[in-house]
């Protein structure tokens, strides 16, 4: 054996590329997860106007995570973004119990989009760290997340400000993206 090949075994495969919509309501913690995936700061974080792209290295791949604002008026524009995602991470503040409702009725719209049939989903329920968030399970429930059929999903309890949950998430995304 080479050491070309003994150095291709031991440096990550990044030569596949995935691409990944990381979308949910405003002030929900999309900028801060992508800021931790990053390995960033994430102390200073301000709402996201339009959108950020990161690309990160995990499990093989390199991820190219598209972070959309979304706020009320942006929210439109989300079907734009649509198109050759390999992976939707839709992110939920879980001590938000007011706009629970409008979170859930968001990703039902969405996921009912032709371009993201068989595309897998994971949910981060995030804000885990706070003593009001409601649990990940009873958000699953609460969204209904637990009727979906014909889709691949994750719910993953997570706090992005601490990093509690995030690389768990990210495994199970990396094993679970889409088979172009």
């Amino acid at each position: 054996m080479g050491l070309l090949t003994l150095l291709r075994k031991i440096r990550p495969n990044t030569d596949k590329e995935a691409r990944i919509l990381l979308i949910g309501l405003d002030n929900a913690g999309k900028t801060t997860l992508l800021k931790q995936l990053a390995s960033e700061e994430v102390t200073q974080v301000t709402p996201t106007a339009g959108f950020n792209i990161k690309s990160v290295a995990a499990e093989g791949f390199k991820l190219n995570v598209w972070d959309i604002g979304g706020q009320d008026k942006i929210r439109a524009y989300w079907r734009n973004y649509f198109e050759n995602t390999d992976m939707l991470i839709y992110v939920i503040d879980c001590t938000d119990r007011n706009r629970l409702s409008e979170t859930g009725d968001e990703l039902l719209s969405i996921l009912s989009d032709e371009r993201l049939r068989g595309v897998p989903l994971l949910v981060f329920a995030n804000k885990q760290d706070l003593p009001t968030a409601m649990s990940a399970s009873e958000v699953a429930e609460k969204i209904k997340l637990v009727e979906l059929e014909n889709r691949t999903w994750q719910i993953q309890a997570c706090s992005a400000i601490k990093g509690d949950g995030v690389k768990d998430g990210m495994n199970w995304a990396c094993k679970n993206i889409k088979k172009n």
